[in-house]
């Protein structure tokens, strides 16, 4: 049986007791000891930590965000999903309770504090892809409304989860990707986020504009992380039946289709992807 790393640093620590005491150093030598005991447990458990990839999503209590998380726990990668209220993400806390990989977080992306207070308990994790899912989607109401009835609070809050939110945790997480192995900011955008593809219609204002404001921010991010090796890309999921509305839309993908997709599009990007608008099939989405 092999000895594990702690146990030949432990064997070098009684080793340096034993000639402290030859020499008579012991009181000398004890707080060296314990702060190069403590430096080597720090540095186990960092190890640890990132001893397999590891992906931390946004909104990870249900449809899209939910299903990556289901996807990458059979792939064994260790998850941080975050959940602005997990007491109600039963099927979340489901999925934690048969895989310890899976550690569920309390993260509302609005809460600045909140999100660097988790950034600062993960500081020794390195995420190999941060999975910007979080999202205000529009409802009946909200989508069809004209200028004289548009709802100011829905479009600060829309412009506040969409854009703003992903922008704070992209800044709070940056050095933990830049320490990891892939380096890959992945956004959930959308088709109401293109001049081109969206609706050509006056409707879903809060949202097309919030995602437009995501696509970009990331975009304009990709120039500055690039020297950093990070990759960044928008990614468009589809028309994702995540609602009965939608599952009765043409061309609705079920969500553990479009996840699929998406996760064999990450497995493929390279360098020459940072700062590209896609769809869930690789194609390329007009700005």
């Amino acid at each position: 049986m092999q000895a594990s790393p702690a146990f030949g640093h432990l064997i070098c620590l009684v080793g340096l007791c034993l000639i402290f005491w030859h020499h008579g150093l012991m009181n000398i030598s004890v707080p060296i000891l314990v702060a190069t005991s403590m430096m080597i447990a720090s540095a186990s458990a960092t190890k640890a930590m990132n001893d397999k990839p590891t992906v931390l999503i946004t909104g990870a209590n249900r449809g899209i965000g939910l299903e990556f998380v289901r996807q990458l726990a059979d792939r064994d990668w260790r998850i941080i999903a975050t959940a602005r209220s997990p007491d109600d993400a039963v099927e979340l806390r489901g999925l934690a309770t048969e895989n310890p990989d899976i550690l569920i977080e309390q993260l509302d992306v609005t809460d600045h504090k909140q999100v660097d207070a988790l950034a600062e308990r993960y500081k020794n994790q390195a995420i190999d892809i941060l999975l910007l899912n979080a999202a205000l989607g529009p409802t009946p109401k909200t989508a069809m409304s004209q200028l004289a009835t548009l709802d100011w609070e829905v479009g600060r809050q829309s412009i506040e989860v969409n854009a703003i939110g992903p922008m704070k945790v992209s800044q709070a997480f940056m050095e933990h990707v830049q320490a990891s192995q892939k380096k890959q900011i992945i956004a959930m955008s959308s088709d109401s986020g293109s001049f081109v593809a969206g609706s050509q219609a006056p409707i879903l204002y809060h949202y097309k504009m919030s995602k437009a404001a995501l696509n970009m921010y990331l975009h304009t991010l990709a120039f500055e992380t690039r020297k950093h090796g990070v990759t960044i890309v928008m990614l468009h999921p589809g028309i994702v039946a995540t609602n009965p509305g939608l599952s009765k839309m043409p061309g609705a993908l079920k969500t553990a289709d479009s996840v699929a997709q998406m996760l064999t599009v990450i497995d493929g990007l390279t360098p020459e992807d940072n700062g590209h608008f896609i769809d869930y099939r690789g194609e390329s989405m007009p700005w």
